[in-house]
């Protein structure tokens, strides 16, 4: 049933998906392929994405990469322009890409912090307005952003990182309730830990990666499976999309009992 969703959903429609060359973005991109799709995939890593784009090959969908640093807005300028001379429209915006963090806040510099906003939020704002005149094209876009579940609520060694998904998430639900346009959805993805490698990558005090593998990470959902809920998510047209395990315990916490949420979180093992 989901597979045949799939292939009517995205028939036909032109898919750009950033940050696809590793994580969610990748399983993203791998899930949707498949014959009479176009996969626009962007990222910093042009190796890996050759190797996401084979992926997707196979599967008979049609596939271009791009090298792109969302936290460089002349790159995504230059980006854009590219694609507005190719394409007529774009169907389905997912933004992807983004880095976290792992540090208290105290200590990290703020050089880092603003990297981590940059990417997180400005990149995501700026490519979408960029892109915005070729999603009013289609017949039904859908912009969908991957937030976090601490885009929701603070959490510990990652106050610039929930703080870039609490902007992104503010800045495009004001957008999405100031849409007039029939055609064009948001949707907003709130994951909680999944199998990728996030943490690794995640910028420490002073801004070098952290080169660990949460216990969290490692025991968190399937990237597979986190992607296919935000598929069935952009496919309903979903506003807020959850893709959380125990997490879920802590948004309720959060929104009832305050306190007793603010207790629980101390005593987590963070990593």
């Amino acid at each position: 049933m989901f597979e045949s969703k799939l292939m009517k959903y995205f028939h036909h429609k032109t898919v750009l998906i950033t940050g696809a060359s590793s994580g969610i973005g990748k399983a993203l991109a791998i899930t949707i392929a498949g014959k009479n799709v176009q996969l626009i995939l962007a990222s910093r890593n042009t190796e890996n994405l050759a190797l996401v784009q084979s992926e997707c090959l196979e599967k008979g969908a049609t596939c271009e990469i791009f090298e792109l640093d969302v936290s460089n807005d002349d790159a995504i300028v230059s980006f854009s322009n590219a694609l507005k001379l190719k394409y007529k429209s774009i169907d389905v915006l997912i933004n992807n890409a983004g880095i976290s963090q792992r540090s208290q806040a105290e200590e990290t510099s703020l050089l880092v912090d603003r990297r981590i906003m940059e990417l997180n939020f400005f990149g995501q704002v700026s490519l979408t307005k960029q892109l915005w005149p070729l999603l009013c094209q289609s017949a039904h876009a859908n912009i969908v952003l991957i937030s976090s579940v601490v885009g929701t609520f603070g959490f510990p060694q990652r106050s610039a990182y929930s703080a870039s998904k609490h902007a992104l998430e503010g800045f495009f639900e004001s957008w999405m309730l100031e849409n007039t346009r029939e055609n064009i959805h948001f949707t907003i993805v709130s994951p909680g830990r999944v199998q990728t490698n996030i943490s690794s990558a995640a910028l420490k005090a002073d801004g070098t990666a952290h080169q660990k593998m949460d216990e969290g990470q490692i025991n968190g959902i399937p990237a597979d499976v986190c992607a296919s809920k935000i598929i069935a998510g952009i496919i309903k047209n979903k506003r807020k999309v959850y893709v959380v395990q125990k997490e879920m315990i802590l948004i309720i916490l959060r929104k009832f009992w305050p306190s007793l949420f603010i207790k629980l979180v101390k005593k987590l093992k963070l990593a």
